[in-house]
């Protein structure tokens, strides 16, 4: 086939349409206003919509809500995307069914340099991801980092239960990522192009609890100087998270009891009824069953809460997803860093991985940050880490009989170290963390201000 030949073809409009039909991957192109002019056939098997339906439409519109949900860079009066984005993300088809697609999105523009609309494409990867899941081969789901059996069972209950717009409680320790469980039902569920409002039931003040959560009207309490929406108004036809909502007073339990029951709420100093579509989700750390024995819980709000109970495991009981946070926060925190090539040393990460991390993912966020900043080549070793687990975790036994310490004999060796507690360790003959625990059963060694006391933070 000569050069002209092929021109003639690639410039014909409908051999071009035979060449994108036959595409794996699905199209959409509209222009700046957010109007569909193309879609291809792909795209019609995917979304279950026809070309028909779609062309013209507003692409808010034309599928029942936002294409891209809450990636959408088209929500604002100007499109936030400068050349492309990339991600994943849930779509609903017209028949309701929940489809796990990739997406590209490129700003198009004209030979001149202006921008004229977006070319999306997408893949359907739903039956890949769900063969992963089942050979246990994913690392990570809706920004969550987990491979042990026990979290892949939570990626199971949230695809579960994002289908439906059923109340879902969640429990687990502190710092377990209750809030991150949360936003992975709102994004898998139908509800992921509306807001997702997140409320800290205990850290809200009780006399203002009421009128954030529902907001009030002008001069119904002194400094309402204005009409205000609540988060539950501001949620609407999205997802309320309420975390530590164990904390709630009884007379919000009340009115939260009264929501759920009716769908409506009266806003502080009104007496006319609000009605608003969200889904609740509820998270604590606490032992409800117990709040509800005690009183300080209602238990008809416990029986509505929880119609749906997912439960996270603190990491001390998913230790093989430890290598994997450490790996996921390095990523995070030195990608843009002088140090691209740090990594863990066998010692340091046997120490991270028998400490019992009572503070979970987040504690463990808070170490490998401190790590980093005391680091000082691209090894980050035991005696980088926080203080906590250098302590808490216990020395290989050495050979030969156990040493004795006493306080001269510390002494003498930090001066001769210039306070370096690893090599003042080593001259001693015992381990770091023996070291350690010397120094938390004699405080008397700090009070002297001696150089030795100076945290080694480089």
């Amino acid at each position: 086939m000569n050069e002209s030949m092929l021109k003639k073809i690639t410039t014909n409009q409908k051999n071009l349409e035979r060449v994108l039909d036959n595409l794996k991957d699905g199209i959409i192109a509209h222009d700046l206003q957010r109007r569909i002019f193309y879609v291809n056939k792909t795209t019609e098997l995917i979304t279950g919509f026809s070309r028909d339906e779609i062309i013209g439409k507003d692409c808010h519109e034309a599928m029942g809500g936002p294409f891209c949900g809450e990636n959408c860079k088209f929500c604002g009066e100007e499109p936030s995307i400068t050349d492309s984005a990339e991600y994943s993300m849930n779509i609903t088809t017209k028949n309701g069914e929940t489809r796990h697609v990739e997406m590209l999105s490129t700003m198009m523009k004209t030979e001149e340099g202006e921008n004229f609309g977006i070319l999306a494409t997408f893949r359907d990867v739903t039956d890949l991801f769900d063969l992963k899941m089942k050979a246990a081969k994913l690392t990570s789901f809706s920004n969550i980092i987990g491979q042990d059996k026990k979290m892949l069972d939570v990626f199971k209950q949230i695809r579960d239960v994002a289908k439906f717009d059923f109340p879902v409680c969640i429990y687990g320790e502190t710092g377990t990522g209750k809030e991150l469980v949360a936003n992975a039902v709102h994004n898998e569920s139908p509800r992921s192009g509306a807001p997702f409002v997140p409320i800290n039931c205990g850290a809200l003040p009780e006399g203002l609890i009421e009128s954030e959560l529902f907001g009030h009207m002008k001069g119904s309490f002194s400094g309402a100087i204005r009409d205000k929406r609540g988060r539950f108004e501001l949620a609407n036809n999205g997802t309320v998270f309420l975390d530590e909502v164990a904390e709630l007073p009884k007379l919000l339990q009340v009115k939260l009891l009264r929501f759920l029951q009716e769908g409506t709420f009266e806003k502080v100093g009104s007496e006319k009824s609000v009605s608003v579509n969200v889904r609740i989700i509820s998270a604590t750390n606490k032992d409800l069953v117990n709040e509800v024995k005690t009183g300080n819980f209602r238990d008809d709000l416990y029986y509505r809460l929880k119609v749906i109970p997912i439960s996270i495991p603190p990491i001390r009981h998913r230790k093989t997803d430890i290598p994997l946070l450490v790996d996921h926060f390095l990523n995070l925190y030195i990608r843009n860093d002088t140090k691209p090539d740090i990594h863990v040393s066998k010692e340091a990460m046997r120490r991270i991985m028998e400490y019992q991390w009572p503070g979970n993912v987040r504690e463990l966020q808070n170490a490998i940050q401190f790590a980093i900043v005391k680091c000082r080549g691209n090894v980050i070793e035991p005696e980088d880490l926080p203080m906590e687990l250098i302590i808490s975790t216990p020395d290989y036994p050495s050979r030969g009989p156990a040493r004795k310490l006493d306080i001269d004999a510390v002494k003498s060796a930090l001066h001769k170290t210039g306070g370096n507690k690893a090599r003042a360790a080593r001259l001693l003959g015992v381990g770091r963390a023996t070291l350690y625990r010397f120094f938390n059963d004699h405080p008397e060694l700090f009070s002297d201000n001696q150089v030795y006391e100076i945290p080694n933070i480089r």
